[in-house]
């Protein structure tokens, strides 16, 4: 539809009448000035439309869309002559996709007129009620979720079509996919009601956590992660397969009766259904997920309180919202207002702080991550985004710069939402100048010099180096907590203490820790460095470090090779490594390809370890543990639970799973997470699950906690 020159000339329109409107409010013109203004905002806000509609791919965020759009309209108010049939506010742009049949709306889906302030909220009080010749009124407050709208039919008590807003007069047929909600009940009792035929307005939605872990598998899987929850949602909800759909953990809440008749086609809406909170209850009576947050407002006032409370607390509530939604409580009084071509006059959004804005990339940094991920981050020019100066912002990995052919020196939209905070949307290619410098990914670790690795169907580069300063810290918590080496006295505060001092440089290093070291040796490099001395390393506590430290040279070879650290390689995937080999020295020297087809293990794993060992720094590290005297050899235990494979359920009230788990394995027994015909105990806590049936249909024997603490006493 635009060239690359017209979309270069509306760009700089568009940067023209954002800084332009901000010192010329709108005021009585010529006629011939007026026009001229009108016509060029029309053509930047056709193209944004066309961006953000048809391409789905926006350019400017929407606050600053908002400002144009607002603009335009007091224009026109003021100047109705120059309306025109084609004018943005005269119409809801489409956002069709034409990948599922189009289906016409029961009822129009309008936009929404915003609101950014107190005063505006008045403003639009006194609108209602001096469209009504009434003083006071009620209103309803929602929160105003960032998600997909969607429209519900239901005829004779079952849902009948389930459609996307589209433009507005016509959306997509997405029955199939709407139905893998199950925040949707497919039969409501609406006829309870009197209502035969009926059109629902609704929001699909992911939550932040369920994004937080759909974006973490996309990462995992090599993925580009989702801009925001509104995003994944969309994207989730046009997808052509509805068994992915089911997989998303979509869900819907409602918020509207559009439309709604008897079986005689009488309606129902201002008669029988008077107000919207009666509409609300209505919609939870019959099953259907509608917000608990929702309140009804005497008056203009206690609307403002509750918008000012809710934007404090958005990023406290489970799901994304970037406003409060303040509805006409009285239907009738709803159908007396009336519409206008873009929104109902009855409502309006109150907008929280802009979550995304525009700004320039200056130059990017690359950091090494606490499992030895490289990831570049973007230095900016500072921006405000949603209350928050944003001066940094990940770049992820080098297939996210590449996809989106980020350069230094470009200009970027980003947002701040979710759990992605913040977040580069997009670059704007076309405010390029040609200076922009493309950025070049670095083949060593920025911390040790070390190679960087890409293992098979990943999308980070990492060091794999153990002994890299920056990973030390995390790795040796790691080493040292309960289900690797157990070691006694080494948490958070002594491990950050070795590391800062230069005493530990690797895991291996704390076998070689003795007194003088740690008693005389380490207040003084602390000293030096003009850190505080570490006064909770007294001389008891060192000892009970010592010892805790000589105690886990013992542990088995499972343990050992889960707390060294190799990517992937988990408590479980460590124990199937154990049982294949002898030793260490066998796991080092197994052939790939012997790996890849181990049960359990696959090729992501194999190359992993392969590439661990192919590291000569973490060899060395491997040679001093054997040199300390750390076990790297199977044994076979033949202590008093030897044989016996033991499974947790429910709470512990005297350790911890993991600490009960350490118990039996020093003991010579097992323990498994799974209940089969393999266990013989299965150790039930408080509020056990699944697994004490299963157990039970089994006929396994089940003991108490107390029988099991007396099983290991003294042992």
């Amino acid at each position: 539809m635009y060239n690359q020159i017209q979309q270069k000339e509306l760009l700089e329109k568009t940067k023209f009448f954002l800084n332009w409107l901000k010192n010329h409010p709108v005021k009585t013109l010529s006629l011939k000035e007026a026009e001229k203004i009108i016509t060029n905002l029309r053509e930047v806000i056709i193209y944004h439309d066309w961006r953000y509609y048809v391409l789905n791919d926006p350019v400017i965020s929407d606050y600053e869309y908002d400002i144009l759009f607002r603009y335009l309209r007091d224009m026109e108010k003021r100047y109705p002559k120059l309306i025109t049939p084609d004018s943005p506010t005269q119409r809801v742009a489409s956002e069709l996709t034409k990948v599922f049949p189009e289906v016409p709306h029961l009822s129009k889906m309008l936009s929404l007129d915003n609101a950014y302030g107190a005063e505006e909220l008045r403003d639009f009080h006194r609108r209602v009620t001096q469209g009504l010749g009434i003083d006071e009124v009620e209103y309803v407050c929602e929160p105003k979720f960032d998600g997909a709208g969607i429209a519900l039919i239901y005829e004779g008590d079952y849902l009948k079509r389930g459609a996307t807003r589209g433009d507005g007069a016509r959306g997509e047929d997405i029955t199939p996919n709407i139905k893998t909600i199950h925040s949707i009940p497919l039969k409501a009792p609406f006829s309870q009601f009197g209502i035969h035929l009926l059109e629902i307005r609704g929001e699909v939605l992911i939550d932040k956590e369920t994004f937080h872990k759909l974006n973490q598998k996309r990462l995992e899987e090599g993925l580009t992660p989702f801009a925001n929850p509104r995003n994944a949602g969309a994207g989730s909800l046009r997808l052509q397969d509805p068994r992915e759909v089911a997989q998303k953990n979509l869900v819907a809440f409602v918020y509207q009766i559009t439309y709604a008749v008897n079986k005689k086609g009488e309606t129902l809406l201002g008669s029988h259904l008077r107000s919207h909170w009666e509409v609300l209850n209505i919609l939870h009576q019959c099953g259907f997920k509608v917000t608990r947050e929702a309140r009804l407002c005497h008056g203009i006032e206690e609307v403002i309180t509750f918008c000012q409370d809710w934007e404090g607390k958005r990023e406290g509530f489970d799901y994304e919202i970037d406003g409060v939604v303040i509805k006409l409580n009285s239907i009738a009084y709803q159908q007396k207002l009336g519409e206008t071509a873009h929104h109902p006059r009855w409502a309006i959004a109150f907008k929280f702080k802009p979550k995304q804005a525009t700004t320039v990339l200056k130059r990017v940094v690359f950091q090494v991550g606490r499992v030895g991920s490289i990831t570049p981050v973007a230095e900016l020019e500072p921006v405000e985004v949603g209350g928050v100066t944003i001066s940094r912002v990940s770049l992820f990995n080098e297939d996210f710069i590449r996809e989106k052919d980020i350069r230094a020196g470009d200009t970027i939209l980003v947002e701040r939402a979710g759990e992605v905070i913040p977040y580069v949307v997009k670059v704007i290619k076309e405010a390029r100048k040609g200076t922009e410098k493309p950025i070049i990914f670095p083949k060593t670790c920025p911390s040790c010099g070390s190679a960087l690795v890409r293992l098979p169907d990943e999308a980070a580069w990492r060091c794999l180096n153990i002994r890299c300063p920056v990973q030390l810290m995390e790795r040796l918590k790691h080493f040292a907590s309960r289900r690797a080496m157990d070691i006694e006295g080494l948490g958070d505060r002594t491990a950050r203490v070795l590391v800062v001092s230069g005493l530990v440089k690797d895991v291996g290093d704390i076998y070689f820790l003795n007194e003088e070291k740690l008693l005389k040796e380490l207040p003084k490099r602390m000293e030096a460095l003009g850190k505080p001395i570490p006064t909770f390393l007294g001389e008891l506590n060192v000892k009970k470090l010592l010892k805790g430290i000589s105690q886990s040279k013992i542990r088995p070879l499972h343990r050992v090779i889960y707390a060294i650290g190799i990517r992937y390689v988990g408590y479980t995937t460590a124990t199937i490594l154990a049982e294949m080999v002898n030793s260490i020295d066998d796991l080092i020297n197994m052939p790939l390809e012997d790996l890849e087809l181990a049960p359990g293990i696959g090729p992501k794993i194999a190359h992993s370890i392969k590439e661990f060992f192919n590291l000569p720094e973490n060899i060395k590290v491997i040679e001093k543990l054997k040199k300390a005297g750390v076990r790297m050899a199977k044994l076979e235990m033949a202590g008093p639970l030897a044989g016996k494979v033991f499974v947790f359920t429910g709470a512990l009230s005297t350790m911890s799973r993991d600490e009960a788990k350490s118990k039996v394995e020093a003991l010579g027994g097992k323990s498994g997470d799974t209940v089969s015909k393999k266990i013989n105990y299965v150790v039930v806590g408080k509020n056990p699950g699944s697994k004490l049936e299963k157990a039970k249909r089994l006929g396994l024997k089940i003991i108490t906690e107390q029988e099991f603490l007396e099983m290991i006493k003294e042992r």
